[in-house]
């Protein structure tokens, strides 16, 4: 069995995150830099995705993002030095970006290497500022956002 193709990911809208997935698109239209975005509740499941992104790599992404926004927010825990604004990791080729954004959820952006790193940032935040309230999803355990 084949992946579904991205726009038949994005096409599948069971909790109306077709909204969602136009702001993603948008932000990666606008921010030439930005190849691909995804939003995640905080339990690690996409709850949007930007229209590139297959289900399986929309999953992927996802996961990968929450486990690392968990490992930051276990440093900020253990040392005590507070909640985790934004967790960025640096490959060969790309950056990684996560942001938290809403009650639980994070966004996260797969950038160019050569990407200007604080004109992500601030697209991320605005766009978090602009909608955020909108990307929060309840946990499905029942478990407090964010722990």
């Amino acid at each position: 069995m084949t992946a579904p193709d991205a726009a038949a990911f994005n096409s599948m809208d069971p909790n109306g995150s077709g909204e969602l997935n136009w702001l993603l698109d948008e932000l990666v239209e606008r921010v030439a830099s930005i190849r691909k975005a995804v939003v995640l509740s905080g339990d690690g499941l996409a709850t949007g995705t930007s229209k590139d992104l297959t289900r399986e790599d929309g999953e992927h992404l996802a996961a990968v993002a929450s486990g690392f926004h968990s490992l930051a927010k276990g440093v900020g825990r253990h040392f005590d030095a507070g909640s985790v604004r934004q967790t960025v990791v640096e490959l060969d080729d790309a950056f990684l970006f996560v942001t938290a954004a809403g009650d639980g959820s994070c966004l996260a952006v797969l950038s160019d290497a050569d990407s200007d790193v604080g004109q992500v940032a601030y697209e991320m935040t605005l766009m978090v500022k602009r909608v955020g309230v909108h990307l929060g999803t309840p946990s499905r355990t029942g478990l407090p956002a964010g722990g």
